[in-house]
């Protein structure tokens, strides 16, 4: 849940920014464009880093664990980046969505086996990992808002144009 709460602090941060006048956060999307991306390269280089944590999440029967571990946090680092580039920005939006439903199953596990051998997590109460479970479809939402390819929930039409 750690991950969440760097998105959320990461979207509060820029939202706090563009009240102070910073250019380019006038839009909730663009919020949460930088606290996505502020999560996924925290993540995606602790996947790199410490990847034992992430290899005690996966589950025995998948090939090459070494390998799913960086490649996914390969893929967090390059959806972060893919989020800060206009460009880019819906492509990664959609891969994003599609990673986060793809991760699904090694958050079962974890939720099943209440974080058993997961470096850090072992000690956490075996409802953290059902909770997070349960948010596993706000980074879906989170991804795909973020990055403009949807618009849910939809920006208040003004005051004006519903009297017109």
């Amino acid at each position: 849940m750690l991950f969440f709460a760097i998105l959320a602090l990461g979207t509060a941060v820029a939202a706090l920014a563009a009240r102070l006048g910073a250019p380019g956060l006038a839009a909730w999307p663009a919020r949460m464009r930088i606290g996505l991306a502020a999560g996924l390269l925290l993540f995606g280089a602790d996947h790199l880093l410490t990847p034992a944590r992430y290899l005690a999440m996966l589950p025995p029967a998948l090939p090459f664990p070494g390998l799913i571990v960086a490649a996914t946090g390969l893929c967090e680092i390059a959806g972060a980046l893919g989020l800060l580039v206009p460009r880019l920005r819906r492509l990664a939006g959609w891969m994003l969505g599609l990673y986060f439903v793809c991760v699904f199953p090694a958050n079962i596990r974890n939720a099943l086996t209440a974080g058993a051998g997961i470096e850090g997590l072992s000690a956490l109460p075996a409802w953290y990992f059902w909770v997070r479970l349960a948010l596993q479809p706000l980074a879906v939402w989170w991804a795909l808002r973020a990055a403009e390819v949807i618009a849910w929930p939809a920006p208040r039409r003004s005051r004006a144009w519903r009297e017109a």
